[in-house]
């Protein structure tokens, strides 16, 4: 059974990887959100379930994606106030995660997901308006 888990994550990690490698710009800032709320579903999983490993896990994860992901990705100098919003925002969802992680608080888990999901629908939206066009190279970096 172990090994059979093995093999499932080694195949998932490497789709994971051969979607990054083929990726554009602006689909790898998608995968950042599907990741970050991806992370905060499983932190509150196993914040009901009481499986500390896990949640520690997924609350790191859930942090890196969007402190190193999204929030290191914002160009602030081209994005101009919205992309300084959104770095604001990004840090207010980065302290609610971490007095989430210490307080087992699920509704601050939900309400982080709760604030990423118009940003990465709005964000999706943009990539469907660029199809045909070029497509941003940095988060945010909408102005034309």
């Amino acid at each position: 059974m172990y090994a059979a888990q093995r093999a499932i994550g080694a195949y998932a990690k490497i789709g994971i990887e051969t979607s990054v490698v083929d990726a554009n710009p602006h689909r790898l800032i998608a995968m950042l959100f599907e990741g970050a709320r991806s992370a905060i579903n499983q932190a509150l999983l196993a914040t009901r379930a009481g499986d500390v490993l896990v949640k520690v896990r997924a609350f790191d994860k859930a942090v890196s994606i969007i402190g190193q992901g999204l929030r290191a990705s914002l160009d602030t100098q081209r994005g101009g106030e919205i992309a300084q919003q959104l770095d604001s925002l990004y840090d207010y969802m980065l302290r609610r995660l971490t007095l989430a992680n210490i307080n087992n608080d699920e509704a601050m888990l939900e309400e982080v997901d709760r604030l990423l999901a118009p940003i990465q629908e709005a964000w999706l939206a943009i990539g469907q308006g660029n199809q045909a066009a070029a497509v941003p190279t940095r988060h945010l970096n909408v102005v034309s």
